[in-house]
């Protein structure tokens, strides 16, 4: 039930971030977005790169759990930023409450990882 409940978790992670990372590269509606709330266009390739990287060091089992952790650390820095972000903007509290689920979401993805680690 661990390895499940860890899977499901990580997977919606990892959708989440292969997602975005091609929607800040490709979605002529998300750069626009970021450019609306004040970020630097060089930021949004940034995050892109970030957030592949961030993929690639969560999903394969070859990294050390310290490396992933700064992994995860850096996903939830970015969902923080994104909900400070989008409530200064005034977007939808939709938004905001999309990324809370994602900070979940990705808490749940650690607590199991370290499960997972301890036997």
């Amino acid at each position: 039930m661990i390895k499940w409940i860890y899977w499901a978790a990580t997977s919606l992670v990892g959708l989440f971030l292969f997602s975005s990372s091609l929607a800040y590269l490709f979605s002529q509606s998300m750069i626009d977005g970021l450019k609306s709330l004040g970020f630097p266009n060089f930021f949004r390739i940034e995050l892109a790169v970030l957030k592949l990287m961030a993929l690639v060091v969560i999903l394969l089992p070859a990294f050390p759990l310290r490396v992933k952790e700064w992994a995860y650390a850096g996903v939830a820095i970015f969902l923080v930023t994104a909900i400070v972000a989008h409530v200064a903007h005034r977007d939808s509290h939709w938004v905001t409450l999309a990324n809370l689920l994602l900070l979940g979401v990705l808490a749940v993805s650690n607590i199991y990882l370290h499960k997972l680690a301890a036997g």
